[in-house]
């Protein structure tokens, strides 16, 4: 089910028109507006999720298996080095518009594009509290199928 007022539901169901790339029942692929390289595409799907976390498992199952195929293809058509599959959830995590995307960025050697990030160093002790911490929580959400993305 599309949302009224999201835009990114509007350019997936065709009422805004977009630079699509690909389309099935599901997804629409298109050319990102606003592009961080040359071929960066946007997947959308057609109904409606906030975030990752929203996503139903059909969704789900169908996601990343079309990011590969649009993916190779579009390293394969613009001959890039590499090629980033980025999706963000919130607003500290990057996420700009709520409407559940992936981007495809077609990577070039020293584009610069993406920078890497900052890593941490943790004492063991701090590994190991995260890690217990981390573990035991997603066993409980093993035990409680219903809640299967909202643990």
């Amino acid at each position: 089910m599309k949302k009224e007022d999201c835009i990114f539901c509007k350019l997936a169901n065709g009422d805004i028109p977009t630079n699509s790339i690909y389309e099935d029942d599901d997804f629409k692929v298109i050319l990102d507006a606003s592009p961080a390289a040359k071929g960066h595409a946007l997947i959308l799907p057609k109904e409606h999720f906030a975030d990752l976390f929203e996503m139903d498992e059909k969704t789900g199952s169908a996601l990343l298996p079309l990011a590969a195929k649009v993916g190779a293809h579009i390293k394969s058509r613009l001959s890039c080095d590499g090629l980033n599959v980025v999706q963000n959830n919130g607003a500290a995590a990057g996420q700009s518009v709520f409407h559940l995307h992936v981007h495809l960025i077609p990577r070039f050697e020293g584009d610069n594009v993406i920078r890497e990030w900052n890593h941490l160093t943790l004492t063991d002790e701090e590994q190991e509290a995260i890690r217990e911490q981390l573990k035991s929580e997603l066993r409980d959400c093993d035990n409680n199928q219903s809640q299967r993305f909202k643990c």
